[in-house]
């Protein structure tokens, strides 16, 4: 008899966190490594959110909480969906998780039997068919391409769409192509789903706030409010309001949905800390004036990575709406010969070599399911992202 569960062979460790930490183990080393695989603003957690957290523990906010969420933190998503995506939920629709990773898990847990399928599109963040695959469904993969900006085209929808069939995975804007969807392009893709009312429909908003220019964000069930009965909309306080290690996803649905959730998540984990809700509270309540002065910071940092890696030799890079990545094609680079002597036969292939000629860690994109191209989060300094560019460009030229 096995130890191990079978469900662990279908699944795969995540690449974007090996990436982080293989360049932190080289700078324990005394490497010189500049990461650009972590997906977390290096911005800190603004004073008025950490303020309340602080004034929770001192008031003794730290026992358990109820399982799907204090209620002043489920009425405040609640007023959020309301005030930001005219999208209307009673607070008992509403469900808080351990991050973002949580809400998306347990959705698939109280939904998914064998067989189900759900269709997502590539480039996709690392974990979607991971947890699919886990909870026992199977993912089904529909490619998009640079020339389309990396956004999923309604007549493939359409055909990966069986009686099979269970959920769409969406995501925008997107990790990890930073390509964010119009209103009338979810539009087109919103009239495909109409047609299909046994799909149901999971919106991953997470980089909601994260988009730039005049670009203005919205979301499947608000722009086709028939989707309603058979949407669930996941966000969370991770990227926007730079909460990252305060563990805090959230989502609003359908109550018998959020019901069977809130059963899952009660045997799983409970309530999400106590402690980190509060300062969600004061996160999704309180001034949101921090927001718009990052969104310039960031694109600026995506301005700058875009010009310099299209002076990369062999490097092709569009400019993402959204999100804080770019996703870089390196086809140019295959069949040439880094300056080890290997021959880069694929993308992973690159950014090994990257790795180890120039200390630059970025993300394969293979591991997103499309290639040849590579993920770099620009969630850090222009000092360190211009240089980090610089040795892209050396690598590069130097690649024969």
């Amino acid at each position: 008899m096995a130890f191990l569960a079978d469900a662990l062979s279908r699944v795969k460790p995540s690449a974007t966190i090996a990436v982080s930490q293989k360049a932190r183990d080289l700078k324990a080393k005394g490497r010189d490594v500049i990461g650009l695989g972590a997906g977390e603003p290096d911005f800190d957690t603004p004073d008025n959110i950490k303020k309340a957290a602080i004034d929770a523990i001192n008031r003794g906010e730290t026992k358990y909480t109820p399982v799907s969420g204090i209620p002043e933190l489920r009425k405040a998503i609640a007023a959020k969906f309301k005030r930001e995506n005219n999208l209307d939920y009673t607070w008992e629709q509403t469900i808080v998780g351990t991050g973002g990773k949580q809400i998306l898990f347990n959705a698939f847990m109280a939904t998914l039997n064998a067989g189900d399928e759900v269709v997502i599109p590539t480039p996709y963040w690392v974990s979607y068919p991971e947890m699919v695959a886990l909870c026992g469904g199977t993912p089904v993969f529909v490619a998009t391409t640079q020339a389309n900006n990396f956004k999923l085209q309604p007549a493939d929808l359409e055909a990966a769409i069986t009686p099979k069939t269970k959920w769409f995975m969406f995501n925008s804007p997107s990790n990890p192509s930073g390509a964010a969807y119009s209103h009338a392009e979810l539009k087109a893709l919103t009239d495909v789903l109409v047609k299909h009312p046994h799909v149901w429909i999971l919106t991953d908003d997470m980089y909601e706030h994260l988009t730039y220019g005049e670009f203005k964000f919205a979301t499947p069930v608000e722009v086709e409010p028939s989707l309603y009965d058979r949407t669930l909309t996941m966000n969370g306080v991770s990227k926007a309001y730079a909460m990252t290690g305060w563990r805090i996803g959230y989502a609003a649905g359908p109550l018998q949905l959020i019901k069977a959730m809130d059963m899952i998540q009660g045997q799983q984990t409970s309530g999400a800390t106590s402690i980190a809700q509060w300062a969600a509270v004061e996160a999704l309540n309180g001034t949101q004036d921090f927001i718009p002065r990052n969104k310039k910071i960031f694109e600026g940092r995506r301005d700058l990575v875009v010009s310099m890696l299209n002076q990369a030799k062999g490097i092709s890079c569009p400019v993402p709406e959204g999100a804080f990545y770019v996703y870089p094609s390196c086809a140019g680079l295959i069949g040439k010969t880094a300056p080890t002597g290997k021959v880069i036969e694929t993308d992973e292939d690159f950014v090994s070599e990257l790795l180890e000629s120039e200390g630059v860690a970025v993300v394969h994109g293979s591991a997103f399911g499309l290639g040849p191209n590579f993920r770099i989060s620009y969630a850090t300094s222009e000092e360190l992202l211009e240089e980090a560019c610089r040795r892209i460009q050396r690598f590069c030229a130097a690649c024969k």
